[in-house]
């Protein structure tokens, strides 16, 4: 059965303009789907995958960097910023975007529109701030015992791309061992093993990815509006992000950034609903992948130009 509202939309163009915004509840969107048909499965929540921009990754410790010669990479740095990267695909969650060579905040504030590279709404920036190996043990007449031990320690933050504003910090620590021994001549000598350092790495990582994914996690999901034609509305994103046919989209009014009297810090005001969207088809691929919905409440102005689309009601 056709929605009443889609009904009304195809009688006349202008009646658009007479839907009002009504608060989307879980019983409001019960009541216009209907109950499930027998046998059915319910429909999962919706979750959509953050675009996070891996921006710059330096190495904040002396360790290897006399051997470095000018404007040559950091391979600590890079080796941290790759094992983050990793990390954060692994988990499925997630689309990685690499912007280690662009000015990642500012580039990300101009990456929009169709046909262009895909935009992060957050940029990861980090560095490596404390590195260091050491050799420990203590040889006898007969015995001998060494250990080697690397320690490393990572921080990083998360930035808003449309503030600029760093809104989360952590930091994780990690270290690896080896160790050798040798009894009246027999045994094993610890040579130095390269694979400490990235053992070392590795640990700080997965120590500082719990909070990191908390906070990601807890961040509200939004996008840009391509172009609007009546109630035909096209999106970035698609179902890469986890969006699907049939998805409900609050389409909102970005609120003002205004700076804090009480600490100069910029913060953005409560955005305002004005639409309800449903999606109706994908369209590109890769990274570069939009979606066609329909409005189905309110009404969206085709020139504005602060307007953001947000998953769920607002």
């Amino acid at each position: 059965m056709l929605h009443p509202f889609f009904a009304r939309l195809g009688a006349c163009a202008i009646c658009l303009t007479s839907v009002s915004l009504l608060p989307w509840t879980d019983a409001h969107a019960q009541a216009v789907a209907g109950p499930p048909a027998a046998g059915s499965l319910v429909t999962p929540p919706l979750t959509l995958k953050h675009r996070i921009a891996i921006g710059r990754f330096s190495n904040a410790t002396q360790y290897g960097r006399a051997l470095l010669l000018p404007g040559e990479q950091d391979p600590l740095a890079d080796q941290a910023a790759d094992m983050l990267a990793a990390r954060l695909v692994d988990t499925g969650q997630f689309i990685v975007l690499e912007r280690r060579d662009l000015d990642a905040v500012k580039s990300e504030q101009g990456l929009t529109g169709a046909g262009a590279t895909v935009g992060a709404d957050t940029v990861l920036v980090g560095s490596v701030t404390q590195f260091g190996r050491k050799y420990e043990g203590k040889v006898g007449f007969l015995n001998s015992q060494a250990r080697q031990v690397a320690s490393a320690t990572v921080e990083i933050r998360l930035v808003d791309v449309h503030t600029g504003q760093a809104f989360f910090s952590t930091t994780g620590s990690g270290s690896a061992t080896v160790e050798a021994s040798e009894v009246a001549g027999f045994g094993s000598r610890a040579a130095y093993d390269s694979t400490l350092n990235d053992k070392a790495i590795s640990a700080a990582i997965s120590d500082l990815m719990t909070n990191l994914m908390q906070r990601l996690r807890q961040r509200p999901w939004s996008t840009d509006i391509l172009s609007v034609s009546g109630p035909r509305v096209m999106i970035s994103g698609g179902s890469g992000e986890g969006l699907r046919v049939g998805d409900r989209l609050t389409v909102a009014r970005r609120g003002k950034v205004v700076t804090s009297r009480q600490n100069g810090l910029p913060i953005e005001l409560p955005a305002e609903p004005v639409a309800s969207i449903q999606i109706v088809s994908f369209f590109g691929s890769g990274d570069v992948e939009g979606s066609q919905a329909q409005v189905v409440e309110g009404t969206i102005d085709p020139e504005a130009k602060d307007l953001v689309v947000m998953s769920g009601p607002q």
